[in-house]
């Protein structure tokens, strides 16, 4: 006979639900493995009690009892597996594999038994039905009525959620058949109440989801999330793994909590409890229990009074009670020396941590994928650029989950995680070719990125090269339209080189230079109007008072110091994360003090602007009478030329009438004796000159007599 027996496609009932999986018997005891979740359950062969076979809805079923009272269902077996389970039974476990059928009158009156962690209803020696007692949610009484309430099943598209029991009365004295009955029910059933006190409480812990600050409660059985909106009671045995994962920056911790079946918040289920940590937050904790009861409950995994990191005492005290082990990351190492990887998943951003069975990612959606559902990975080209790639993982389900925007540096380091933990790769068989590439990478990451840059580059070169070649021969149209000042600086010089060469008049030379500053001219006449309006864009009056700082400034530049000795080292992006942090988790005493010295602040800053744009006002008037008086005196100034213009004209006409009978002058002509005297005149009494009207005829004949 063999040591081992395997079945596939095995259903275990867990709280109204069916779940499929791998079941496995052996020598030391029965294992089965669920698909979904990958929960193991492991039944020792000296833990077995009872085994009974039976008739049910999938074929047919195997129940195992233990002698602690737990009950296994397994259903999805064929009629044809009994003989050869009942023979496995004999030989290893030294049991009677038990057939039972169940009564299928449709009577409704019956007995009660009460067994382990089931409730049976009974016809006789044959059951009706069972109803595992951790599905019990509440129990109330009544007058001669139980009345069970059951967990809502989310995966079912019917689910029973109340019973009624009729409990006759009996005529006993002293003992109520309806409290007992309740007792019974309560003692097994998983109802979560807080009654007592708690263990102990964490204040205040930030919670990305469901998000937001909660204080958690920590009762003997449950946890209790309270928050200011909502509240959350997570029984233990919902728990499936914990985690603890550090953050890339090594100054924070995720403590991660999988649940099965998840919390619920109106439509939204949150299958993962995640909690972020600071590194540096202490604390001490006192357990609300004796240290006899602590001993004897947690057996040294904790003690009375404890210290030390939050993260440590939460994840330490998340262990004693749960009854589970704590995932960490293995010795995988990123390319920065991070045991995580930067990436993106759907719309959002977040870390992928490779663990030693599997993979998570947190954590905005976050997801558990296990190495033993994997189908097969596929390193993918990045869709937007060659400096990043993306991770496919896709499940034996068909899921597939693309992990986006990795750094291409993380490549080597991932390929070679992948292929020791011998996961299926799915473009290493697709080419030869492929196949040599991805080992070259994963071999020799650094030489691989220089050369796909040196390629890179040397395609760049030629792509200019082309460019620089259709530019040569496109003609001077383009440079001239492209830049023409430089175009018409080149022009000149090669017409002055040709000048040189050439035996030309010196008329053509000096023409030549004439051009040449005419052009220059041209150049700095258009540049001027430039400057001025980057000139009038800089512009700011230094006098003008300085905006208020606001309270949190204010507490920043008088705290800046303290923080930096108390964070030696920080750098100033830190640094303004480490302020936010502590104004945030100030109080609003504290704040206030702050925010009156802003007010302060803001008052002398609105004093202050309401004199100075008093004082700009009074300049800008002073400004606008001393502009006016300037266009007045400009304006006379004009119109004295004007007149000097008219007496210059005046003078001209007589001296051709003097000098006509000797010879012949131009107008343009003046003698130097006749400038310098009528320069004299106008200055003794230019007003007079320029009211008088010109000489007559006779006053000209007597002069010349």
């Amino acid at each position: 006979m063999a040591d081992t027996l395997e079945f596939n496609e095995i259903y275990q009932e867990v709280k109204g639900s069916m779940n499929d999986g791998r079941l496995r018997l052996s020598r030391q005891g029965v294992i089965f493995k669920n698909s979904k979740t990958g929960k193991v359950d492991n039944i020792q062969a000296s833990e077995l009690a009872e085994g009974v076979w039976r008739r049910v809805a999938l074929g047919h079923g195997l129940k195992l009892l233990t002698k602690n009272g737990h009950v296994y269902k397994y259903d999805g077996f064929r009629e044809s597996e009994f003989d050869k389970l009942s023979d496995f039974f004999k030989a290893h476990y030294c049991l009677e594999l038990a057939e039972k059928d169940l009564c299928v009158k449709g009577w409704n009156w019956g007995t009660v038994r009460f067994g382990g962690q089931l409730l049976s209803f009974d016809i006789g020696e044959q059951p009706v039905f069972e109803i595992p007692l951790s599905n019990v949610s509440q129990c109330t009484t009544g007058k001669n009525e139980v009345t069970l309430e059951f967990h809502q099943n989310d995966d079912a598209e019917v689910s029973l959620m109340e019973v009624r029991f009729y409990v006759p009365p009996t005529q006993e004295d002293g003992v109520d058949p309806v409290e007992a009955f309740a007792q019974n029910v309560l003692s097994k059933a998983d109802v979560i109440q807080a009654t007592g006190d708690a263990i102990c409480i964490f204040r205040e812990l930030q919670c990305l989801t469901p998000r937001g600050r909660y204080d958690i409660r920590i009762y003997p059985t449950f946890l209790h999330l309270h928050g200011k909106t909502f509240d959350y009671k997570i029984p233990y045995t919902t728990v499936l793994r914990l985690f603890l994962l550090p953050h890339k920056d090594q100054r924070q911790m995720f403590f991660v909590i999988s649940l099965d079946p998840p919390i619920k918040q109106g439509q939204t289920r949150y299958h993962f409890l995640i909690l972020l940590f600071s590194k540096d937050e202490d604390i001490s904790l006192t357990l609300n229990m004796n240290e006899e009861e602590v001993e004897k409950r947690f057996e040294g995994r904790l003690t009375k009074n404890m210290s030390g990191s939050l993260y440590e005492m939460v994840s330490r005290v998340m262990k004693a009670l749960v009854n589970r082990k704590i995932t960490v990351p293995g010795n995988f190492q990123g390319h920065s020396g991070a045991q995580c990887i930067t990436c993106s998943y759907k719309a959002s951003s977040g870390l992928l941590y490779p663990l030693e069975r599997g993979f998570i990612y947190v954590h905005k959606p976050p997801v558990h994928i296990r190495f033993d559902e994997i189908s097969f990975v596929n390193f993918a080209r990045g869709t937007t650029t060659t400096r990043s790639f993306d991770f496919e993982i896709e499940t034996k389900q068909g899921t597939q989950y693309t992990f986006s925007s990795i750094e291409r540096e993380e490549y080597g380091k991932l390929f070679d995680f992948v292929n020791a933990k011998k996961l299926n790769i799915k473009n290493r068989g697709l080419k030869e070719g492929m196949k040599q590439s991805y080992d070259e990478y994963a071999d020799s990451d650094e030489d691989q990125h220089d050369a796909y840059l040196e390629r890179m580059k040397e395609e760049g070169k030629i792509r200019e090269e082309n460019a620089n070649d259709s530019s040569d021969g496109s003609g001077e149209e383009t440079d001239e339209s492209f830049n023409p000042g430089e175009e018409d600086d080149d022009v000149a010089e090669e017409f002055d080189s040709n000048a040189s060469a050439s035996s030309s008049s010196g008329d053509g030379d000096s023409d030549r230079d004439d051009k040449k500053p005419a052009k220059k001219a041209k150049i700095v006449k258009d540049r001027k109007p430039r400057k001025k309006q980057q000139e009038s864009k800089k512009g700011k009056d230094p006098n003008a008072p300085k905006r208020p700082m606001s309270a949190y400034m204010l507490w920043l530049n008088a705290n800046r110091e303290k923080i930096k000795s108390d964070h030696p080292g920080i750098s100033i992006t830190d640094l303004f994360k480490k302020a936010g942090e502590l104004w945030k988790a100030m109080s609003k005493d504290k704040k206030e003090e702050w925010e009156r010295k802003a007010e302060d602040a803001r008052r002398d800053y609105e004093k202050a602007m309401k004199e100075y744009s008093v004082g700009s006002k009074a300049d800008s008037h002073r400004g606008e009478k001393s502009k006016k008086k300037k266009k007045k005196q400009e304006k006379q100034m004009k119109g004295k030329g004007d007149k000097k213009g008219a007496t210059s004209k005046s003078s001209s006409s007589k001296s051709p009438a003097k000098s006509m009978s000797d010879s012949f002058k131009s107008k343009e002509f003046v003698s130097s004796d006749e400038s310098s005297s009528a320069e004299s005149k106008k200055e003794d009494s230019e007003e007079e000159g320029a009211a008088s009207p010109p000489p007559s005829s006779e006053d000209s004949a007597s002069g010349s007599d």
